[in-house]
Parts: structure tokens; sequence; C-alpha cells
């Protein structure tokens, strides 16, 4: 972590804090997160102030754990200082994003089922985010620690707010993109590359094709090749219609 990272995420954290926590709260928390509070903040009358203060000495790692406790974007000033969704807790496996509409998650969870005995695991949020995590902070997570992007270009995918958005965030991280025409032509920043076909095919037919273009792509070949040299092989057996 640069300096200057460091010093834009105290303030953040500083400032989230402030607004999260009343003044009794506040060492309470850091304290639960193991930093040590000073025994008086005496002369102190700002919550950002002395959040700054206080978190001034303690680690990157710890500010990054503080960050991601409380689902705090750190990814925006810092690169790699968020952890990925719990789904992706095995970081062996290739990480693909599957950006779809929620009315055809079924399509999606099949496909994500079809790449898992190629060493992927699939983000599909519909499904793997648990009840209890707030949505957004849990998709914004995989979107900065996937290794690709495939979205599933079904009726009603270019109207969405939610997909238009992964799309815009895939492209500024610079992450390769497979767009799956599947009713629907791929629009804005996909609509000049060549989209990848259904064709009457079955979901395993497509996620060997997706394994294919991860493969040959400099991109994700060697992170696609470490994840099937170091991770188990593994089956599905799912009756879910594509």
């Amino acid at each position: 972590m640069k300096q200057s990272e460091r010093f834009e995420l105290i303030d953040r954290l500083a400032r989230e804090l402030q607004s999260r926590f009343k003044t009794y709260e506040l060492d309470g928390y850091l304290n639960s997160m193991g930093v040590k509070t000073p025994e008086s903040a005496v002369g102190t009358n700002s919550k950002w102030v002395y959040a700054k203060g206080v978190l001034a000495s303690e680690s990157a790692d710890t500010l990054i754990r503080i960050a991601n406790d409380l689902d705090f974007d750190a990814g925006a000033v810092v690169a790699g200082a968020v952890l990925p969704p719990k789904c992706w807790g095995d970081a062996k496996r290739f990480r693909l994003f599957i950006s779809h509409i929620s009315k055809h998650k079924d399509r999606a969870m099949r496909l994500r089922d079809c790449l898992e005995p190629y060493a992927i695991s699939a983000f599909v949020a519909h499904e793997d985010i648990e009840p209890t995590k707030p949505w957004e902070a849990e998709i914004r997570k995989a979107l900065h620690t996937m290794d690709a992007f495939v979205s599933m270009h079904t009726p009603g995918f270019c109207v969405s707010n939610w997909t238009q958005q992964e799309i815009g965030f895939a492209v500024g991280r610079g992450k390769k993109i497979i767009a799956f025409r599947m009713g629907e032509d791929p629009t804005g920043f996909l609509s000049k590359d060549q989209a990848l076909l259904r064709k009457g095919r079955n979901a395993e037919q497509i996620a060997e094709e997706i394994v294919a273009l991860l493969a040959e792509d400099p991109m994700t070949s060697d992170k696609l090749a470490e994840a099937k040299k170091t991770t188990a092989p593994t089956s599905f057996d799912d009756e879910i219609p594509f």
C-alpha cells in the first residue's frame, strides 16, 4: 500500500466511523477490531479527527480488515484491499463473474455448475450472496476480485441498471469480457465485439467454449492453467434446464 493510499484510506475510514457510531460506541468497536484506543480523548471534539489519530499507527492489514468489516469499498482507494465474497473463499480457483437478470437466474446457475469441473468458480449474485449480507457490498466484492466476466444477454438484460453497471465496472477494470448472446444483442461497450452465440447448444457445450476462450486469451490463460493444476476435479449433477 502506497503512503498516499494509506492516508486516504485512513481519512475515509475515519469519516465512515464518524457517520456510523456514536461517541460512546466508537472505542468499543475499535477495541473489538484489535485497535488499542487511548484512555482519554481530551481535546478532541471531532469523532473524525479522533478516529484518524487512533488509526494512524495501525497496520495496513488492520485497516483493510476494518474496511471489509464495515463493507466499505476500500478497493476504490487501495488496489487489492477488498476481500472476495464467501463463495470465492478458495483462492486457487478461477473467479468468473456471471452478469444476468434475476428472471433468468436459473440459467446462470446452470452455467455456473457446468463450469465447476474446469476449476472455475462462477459468481451468480441471486444465489451466491448470503441472506444476511448487503447485496451491493457483496456484488462490489465480486467485481473487485474477479478474474473475468461473462454477460448473459437474455431478453431484458440491456434495460437493467444493475447489469449495465456491472459491465461498466468490468470494462473499467480492463477484465476479459465474454458476451453471451441468449436472445438479445449486446449493447453499449460490448456491441462492437463478437458475441458468443448459443446456436441451440446446451449449458455443457457453452461452458466448454467459455473455457476455451479463457484458455487462449493471454489475460486469463495463466490463471486458468494454474487453477486447473492446483484444484481437485469436481463434477456436477443438475437438472435445471438451459
